[in-house]
């Protein structure tokens, strides 16, 4: 089997749950500690060995583009005025990835985003991550490494991350039912927002994905669900019923899904990449604490 070397990370979602911060800029694009979301996720792909990159886009996404593209102007602005030493920052578009865009014109859910993608995969088994989610702390979580690997050994037709989340909060997620305990796991089923007392596991679907270009045949044959949307999830267990082996790859310790979903997860990873970074984040927390001991 080829290398498995091309990504599709869809952006397309509106980011309603983050108004008014993403009514004229993308949730991709907002701020994370020094860097936005979708370069911590590209930089994860780029890592790991992807090449060839196909963001899935919609409207108000033109700032994702601009911001991968070389600004030759600002690059120069930068050394007439004597900033080089922040060149350093713009060296990620430097990187060898090639980007490509194609636009979702209607936003009909994960699964009908990744079909858009069936041209650019053609017959090669690809990687989804998702632009609005970061694994680990900057971009150094190997999982899609993991995922790959075990796509290739066991002849998959899919692999997909999951993380243990608390089990009153199963019902948010798309939950696995393991055929097996460990690490890395057969999927027998996968189950939509469960309710608390029917969940199989407190594994949830962690924003990665390894499929099969089989994927676009399971998603063509797969019904609109809820708000008319073409779920991944569905065609995903279409290939299960259709005798497709489907396995599961747990995070590892370290490896935080920081989904920049709502605000309350968005501040969170803010918090914690801030934090860690290596110039400012001793300084934030010894003020955060000072702060914290004058309130008492």
């Amino acid at each position: 089997m080829a290398e498995i070397n091309i990504a599709v990370v869809p952006v397309a979602g509106l980011g309603t749950r983050l108004l008014p911060a993403t009514k004229s800029q993308p949730k991709e694009m907002l701020p994370v500690g020094r860097k936005p979301v979708v370069q911590y996720v590209v930089e994860e792909l780029t890592r790991v060995g992807v090449e060839r990159l196909l963001f899935v886009t919609g409207p108000g996404k033109t700032s994702i583009e601009n911001h991968f593209d070389v600004d030759g102007e600002l690059i120069e602005s930068l050394r007439t005025n004597g900033k080089e030493e922040l060149l350093a920052a713009l060296d990620f578009e430097r990187t060898p990835l090639r980007y490509f865009y194609t636009r979702q014109r209607r936003l009909l859910g994960l699964g009908h985003a990744v079909l858009m993608a069936e041209s650019f995969i053609g017959d090669q088994p690809f990687v989804v991550a998702l632009g609005d989610s970061m694994i680990g702390m900057h971009a150094q979580s190997r999982i899609v490494e993991r995922m790959k690997a075990c796509f290739v050994e066991n002849a998959a037709e899919a692999v997909v991350a999951f993380e243990a989340v608390p089990p009153n909060q199963v019902f948010r997620y798309g939950i696995a039912q393991p055929k097996s305990e460990g690490d890395v796991f057969e999927v027998a089923d996968l189950v939509e927002k469960p309710t608390v007392e029917s969940a199989p596991s407190n594994l949830a679907i962690a924003a990665r994905y390894v499929l099969s270009p089989k994927i676009f045949e399971a998603l063509r044959n797969t019904d609109p669900g809820f708000g008319g949307e073409i779920q991944l999830t569905d065609a995903i267990r279409h290939l299960l019923r259709n005798g497709g082996k489907v396995f599961g790859v747990r995070l590892s310790q370290g490896e935080q899904r920081y989904d920049i979903g709502n605000f309350e997860s968005y501040f969170q990873a803010f918090i914690d990449f801030a934090l860690a970074d290596s110039e400012l984040g001793a300084g934030l927390r010894k003020w955060l604490e000072e702060r914290e001991g004058g309130k008492r």
